[in-house]
C-alpha cells in the first residue's frame, strides 16, 4: 500500500483537528527520527485530479499550518513508507535546515501585470523571410527578451526590497515571457507577526505604480519555499 504525503513538519506529536484527506482517507502522522511526515494511506495506483482531492490536500496542509510551518509536498505524490523513510534519512540535515528556515513564517504572493514601456516594435518584414532568417530573428528576440527579463527581475527585486526591507525573509521572482507586457510572480517568505505590516507596506508601494496591476494574496503554507527534491517523480500517481 502506498502513502500519500502532504507535508513534512517538526515539533508536533498530533494533529489538533481530524480531517479527511485525499480520497477520504484519514490523515495521520509518521515520525521519522525528529521529522514528522503527514500522510494518509492510498490503495489506488493513481490519484484522480479532482476539485475534492485538491481541496483535501490543501486542507490537510493547512491543518498542520495552524500548528507549525510545514514543508508541503506537491499534489499527487505517492510513495511507499520505505521510500519516505529512506528520503528523510538521506536528506535529514537539509530538511531540518529548511524547516528552520520557514519556521514561524507564511508565504505571501504578489502577481504583477502591466504594459511594457520599452516594448520593441513589431517586426513587419518587407518581403517573405526564408527559414534561416526567421530562425536567426527568433533567436535574437529570445536573447533580447532574456536580457530584458533579467534586468526587470533585478529592478523589481530592488524596488520590493526598498519598500519591504527586512520583512522579507526569502524571495522568489519568476518573470513570465511576454513581448508587450510585464508579467511577474513574486513569492515572499514573511514571519507571521509581520504579515499585517507587509500588507500595509505593499499597499503603499502599489499606490506609487498606478500603471501596473498588483494582486497580493496570502498568508499561505510555503509551497514555493519547500524545496523538497522530487526524487519520487517516478512514483507520481496523478491521473
Amino acid at each position: 500500500m502506498k502513502l500519500y504525503p502532504y507535508c513534512f513538519a517538526a515539533g508536533i506529536d498530533r494533529l489538533n483537528s481530524t480531517i479527511p484527506g485525499v480520497s477520504g482517507a484519514r490523515v495521520r502522522l509518521i515520525k521519522i527520527e525528529d521529522i514528522v511526515a503527514v500522510v494518509s494511506f492510498c490503495r489506488a495506483k493513481l490519484v484522480p485530479v479532482t476539485r475534492k482531492n485538491a481541496l483535501a490536500h490543501a486542507a490537510a496542509v493547512h491543518s498542520v499550518f495552524r500548528q507549525t510551518t510545514p514543508l508541503p509536498f506537491r499534489f499527487g505524490t505517492l510513495v511507499t513508507e520505505e521510500e519516505l523513510r529512506g528520503y528523510v534519512k538521506t536528506h535529514r540535515q537539509a530538511l531540518k535546515a529548511q524547516l528552520a528556515h520557514v519556521r514561524g513564517c507564511a508565504e505571501m504572493n504578489v502577481r504583477v501585470s502591466g504594459p511594457r514601456p520599452d516594448a520593441p516594435p513589431a517586426l513587419v518584414p518587407a518581403q517573405p523571410l526564408g527559414p534561416g532568417t526567421r530562425f536567426l530573428l527568433e533567436k535574437r528576440k529570445e536573447f533580447r527578451g532574456e536580457e530584458w527579463r533579467t534586468a526587470q527581475k533585478a529592478e523589481l527585486s530592488g524596488w520590493l526590497a526598498e519598500k519591504l526591507g527586512k520583512l522579507i525573509r526569502d524571495e522568489k521572482i519568476n518573470m513570465v515571457p511576454a513581448e508587450r507586457a510585464v508579467l511577474a510572480r513574486v513569492d515572499h517568505l514573511v514571519e507571521w507577526g509581520n504579515v499585517p505590516e507587509y500588507r500595509a507596506r505593499m499597499a503603499t508601494a502599489i499606490a506609487e505604480r498606478p500603471e501596473t496591476r498588483f494582486m497580493v494574496s496570502g498568508p499561505w503554507p510555503p509551497y514555493s519555499f519547500a524545496n523538497i527534491e522530487l526524487e519520487f517523480s517516478s512514483h507520481f500517481g496523478v491521473s
